[in-house]
């Protein structure tokens, strides 16, 4: 798979801009708040739909603008054409080779894995980030598990809703309820089997940059202990639960039981990373992640996703900028944004396209050694 351009209308502070991607390895350079990162969100976007940065579709259009549009060429077995439109009025357009389409046939052409310097914060921050990674990663390669997830949302808003103003109707409680388990106990059985197929490529992985560490996932829900279970078991537990908590979500006003209040958790040697790990031990695990999402992936799809870097490699220590650079199959796209050329060999150099950024479109023919 790969990325072969890339053209941005009123994308941020991305004007108009057109990009020659078709190269295994690109590399982007400019200062800061130049776009280098707008421009690695916006091919996120394309196999996600969503941003990674903002909930909000409306903070990606220019300012003074009414309509942002993002194109771009695949190369996946045939040439795709994506092309997505949102203007002011927050109506959308989505196609795939110049006809519409629903959103998950949209996001199965593009699969990317996006490590940022966001990413290594993974480890220190809120349980929602953690499960946020996890339900992305998933979704690219389980279609159907995003609509899942959105369906137990809205069922899990509704149902805060009525608790707010709850006037003892438990019919509409249990329907409630009943939808809850059955979305969300298909959602945690998932998410334990992701982690499961995840977590052996990530052991390897994370061995080879530490040494002798081992690394564990926990899948920490308050209803199950970590072992393999079947959805009906996880029903089953998940309605005790429920049934446990009655009185106090009514008592409180919102939904206390679901993968929605779930967590991971790391353990290097059987310690917990969150709370023992250094900052190196922490971005060791997360990089260790990454490489094992690209993995799966490929491995699910049978077609490797476009390695999104964005300045991730100031981030890192010599060693694992080496690992990071050096285990990447040659098969894999990889864009890489950085300030400037001095993190990387001349070796590596020869290897890759460079392009200029500033103030969002490209300037050619400039040096970009900082």
């Amino acid at each position: 798979m790969k990325i072969l351009d890339l053209k941005l209308k009123n994308y941020r502070n991305c004007k108009d801009l057109e990009l020659d991607l078709g190269e295994k390895k690109i590399l982007i350079i400019g200062k800061n708040a130049q776009g280098k990162t707008n421009i690695l969100e916006s091919l996120y976007f394309l196999s996600a739909l969503k941003s990674q940065r903002t909930v909000n579709n409306l903070e990606l259009i220019n300012f003074g603008e009414k309509r942002v549009e993002i194109k771009a060429n695949i190369e996946k077995n045939t040439h795709i054409e994506l092309d997505f439109a949102y203007d002011i009025d927050k109506k959308r357009e989505i196609k795939v080779n110049r006809l519409k389409t629903k959103p998950k046939e949209f996001k199965s052409v593009l699969k990317t894995v996006l490590f940022s310097t966001q990413d290594l914060l993974l480890l220190r921050g809120t349980p929602q980030d953690r499960r946020d990674w996890l339900d992305v990663a998933i979704s690219q390669i389980y279609p159907a598990y995003d609509d899942r997830l959105s369906k137990y949302n809205k069922i899990r808003i509704q149902k805060n809703n009525f608790l707010k103003d709850y006037n003892q109707n438990d019919v509409l409680f249990e329907v409630y309820n009943e939808q809850m388990i059955i979305l969300g106990s298909n959602i945690i059985y998932l998410r334990k089997k992701f982690l499961k197929e995840i977590e052996k490529i990530a052991q390897k992985k994370h061995s080879t940059i530490s040494g002798e560490e081992n690394l564990t996932f926990l899948y920490d829900c308050n209803f199950l202990m970590d072992k393999e279970v079947e959805i009906v078991e996880i029903s089953e537990r998940f309605k005790q639960k429920l049934e446990e908590r009655k009185k106090d979500e009514i008592q409180r006003g919102q939904s206390l039981v679901g993968p929605h209040r779930d967590d991971v958790v790391f353990y290097i040697n059987g310690q917990d990373g969150t709370k023992f790990a250094s900052q190196g031990q922490q971005r060791t695990i997360v990089l260790s992640l990454k490489l094992a999402e690209l993995d799966i992936i490929t491995q699910k799809t049978g077609d490797s996703p476009v390695l999104l870097l964005d300045d991730v490699l100031a981030e890192l220590d010599d060693v694992r900028q080496n690992y990071l650079l050096k285990t990447i199959n040659e098969n894999t796209q990889t864009i890489i944004t950085s300030v400037d050329t001095l993190l990387f060999d001349k070796c590596f150099l020869q290897e890759v396209k460079i392009l200029n950024i500033e103030n969002g479109k490209e300037i050619k023919n400039k040096l970009s050694n900082g």
